[in-house]
């Protein structure tokens, strides 16, 4: 498996990365915790599907800086839900980097069980706070505790779908933040047809097609 691991490694350019920490800067100890994962992600990559083999070469700016945008939308959130994390983007992304802030933390959602014990070693090598749900989304709203500031999900499910995940915690005041691509707007009409909301869209920072749907409220039709 070393040498599988070490060959894609090669294949993640650190030009790739310096042009990722541009567009969104890090500190010295956030890039440290994003270099110890994207090394175990690579690891596990061998064995576990997490992300697109495709998109390894560019994998700091297709997802470590992807899911490091939406920071700057909700500056001060500390208490995230992340559906469906999967590979950890932008869940373990958004843990790492708020590692050094007081009282945060990120709950990671994932129902497939190699996955989630990807993500729990993650956030394990990172020192991170994080905690990892074994469990469907529908599963969880009950099970994490406190108010939650932001409600995130990237590459998960249609809108329409995410938003009545979200629902339950937005009612109680937090923000969804949904990482989409070219097909928003056809997603946004379809949404419409099922819930009352008044979504703002950031253009990806990463460049793409890519989108970031805010919503703030949701009510059903």
């Amino acid at each position: 498996m070393a040498s599988i691991s070490q060959s894609a490694e090669l294949r993640v350019s650190t030009k790739d990365k310096a042009a990722a920490l541009a567009l969104t800067p890090v500190s010295r100890e956030t890039e440290a915790r994003l270099d110890r994962y994207v090394a175990l992600l690579l690891a596990w990559q061998a064995k576990t599907n997490l992300v697109a083999p495709s998109t390894l070469p560019t994998l700091w700016t297709r997802h470590v800086s992807d899911s490091l945008q939406l920071l700057s939308l909700v500056p001060t959130a500390k208490s995230w839900v992340d559906l469906g994390s999967g590979g950890g983007f932008p869940g373990v992304v958004l843990a790492c980097a708020l590692a050094e802030t007081p009282g945060a933390s990120i709950h990671l959602v994932e129902r497939i069980a190699k996955k989630a014990a990807f993500l729990r070693e993650a956030i394990r090598v990172t020192a991170s706070p994080g905690t990892v749900h074994l469990a469907d989304i529908g599963d969880t709203v009950d099970r994490i505790p406190g108010l939650i500031d932001c409600v995130t999900a990237r590459a998960l499910a249609p809108l329409h779908q995410l938003i009545g995940f979200a629902e339950p915690w937005v009612k109680n005041g937090a923000k969804a933040l949904f990482l989409k691509g070219q097909d928003v707007e056809a997603e946004l009409t379809e949404a419409t047809k099922y819930w009352i909301i008044e979504p703002k869209l950031h253009a990806s920072r990463t460049g793409g097609q890519g989108w970031i749907v805010e919503l703030g409220s949701i009510e059903r039709r």
